[in-house]
């Protein structure tokens, strides 16, 4: 294994004290009993990982400083620890996991919600709380850990362990039936990957963003009609021409507090559906009386936990649903950040360590 003749690695981690990016040489960690040491393949951007460059009121919490970044990520495992869960994994199988770790991940939040609330209190995110994958090896729990589907690249594969069991899931829990009408808000990272869903579901897609290149990537994806709410004027009108009445549910992948206040406008009156993915740095603001008089309904969902990954992921293999990644090396993470903010980026963008 090459962790061991090596005993460092490099490492993007963000420090609080100059809220920068350094490129630093780190100890390669030892997996204890119930974790399995990877050797990270590929690794990608995700829009919370910006989030810790930003002020926000949404809860997230830096851990230990300075902390490598990044929570979305596929590779190879090197070593498995000595507990039962880990030794179903053997050295050279390519997989892919989710970043919650020290939880119990058996209470009923574990199992059916989410592990942040899991009943111990002691959850930790892996690329904020503790060391996340932007670095060259990760031990991660086994347990929040799967090899991947036959067929399925690894070096393809990061972005689906977090955007896509998140738009997965976004898509899915609106619960509609083929042919109802679906509005997808944000055409980036994790956008591009739910019109892939929706369309492999049955579902007619209108794609929204306000960028063109956004909205091209849409339509690559399969996309019925997109708009760019930024330059039409007209587009919630259009939107309601277009579905003939309003959108049986609109997912908002995007961090805009305004694409969150426009979006009761297009959403067909009575039993239409609000999906609250993506999390702006405001806190949102419903009015109370849509909501009780049922002019449309409100839902979350999260990215995921190791009890409904498998199957965003077994429908991805099914279906041939990939993320669009632009690669880049190690040190090119802060271009890549750069990117994000400047909304010029199409897809997802990854690291691949050679």
């Amino acid at each position: 294994m090459g962790s061991q003749s090596k005993t460092t690695m490099r490492a993007q981690q963000y420090d609080a004290r100059d809220n920068k990016l350094h490129l630093n040489e780190i100890p390669i960690p030892e997996p204890r009993e119930h974790e399995v040491l990877v050797k990270v393949v590929c690794a990608s951007l995700c829009h919370s990982d910006v989030m810790l460059f930003e002020p926000n009121d949404q809860g997230l919490i830096l851990g230990k400083n300075p902390v490598t970044i990044g929570h979305e990520a596929s590779g190879t495992v090197v070593k498995a620890g000595s507990g039962s869960e880990a030794s179903k994994f053997k050295e050279g199988d390519n997989v892919g996991f989710l970043c919650a770790v020290e939880c119990c991940f058996d209470c009923t939040q574990c199992r059916t919600v989410h592990n942040s609330w899991c009943k111990t209190g002691k959850t930790k995110m892996q690329g904020f709380t503790l060391d996340g994958y932007f670095q060259e090896y990760v031990c991660v729990d086994a347990r929040a850990t799967m090899v991947l589907p036959e067929g399925m690249d690894v070096k393809l594969a990061a972005p689906l362990f977090c955007a896509g069991v998140t738009a997965f899931h976004g898509i899915s829990d609106c619960e509609l039936k083929p042919g109802q009408w679906m509005a997808i808000i944000g055409c980036g990272g994790l956008g591009h990957l739910g019109v892939q869903y929706a369309k492999a579901m049955g579902y007619k897609v209108i794609g929204l963003d306000i960028t063109d290149q956004a909205l091209e990537e849409a339509k690559k994806c399969g996309a019925d009609h997109v708009f760019n709410s930024m330059i039409d004027k007209d587009w919630q009108k259009k939107v309601l021409e277009v579905t003939n009445g309003g959108v049986d549910a609109a997912v908002n992948f995007t961090a805009s507090k305004k694409s969150y206040d426009d979006a009761p406008a297009i959403i067909k009156p009575g039993l239409g559906l609000l999906m609250v993915v993506g999390i702006p740095r405001q806190a949102l603001e419903l009015n109370a009386l849509d909501i009780a008089l049922g002019r449309y309904r409100v839902k979350g969902s999260n990215n995921g936990t190791c009890y409904n990954m498998k199957p965003a992921i077994e429908f991805s293999a099914k279906h041939n649903i990939m993320p669009h990644l632009t690669t880049y090396k190690l040190e090119e993470v802060p271009k890549m950040i750069e990117l994000m903010n400047s909304h010029k980026a199409q897809g997802r963008m990854g690291v691949i360590f050679e």
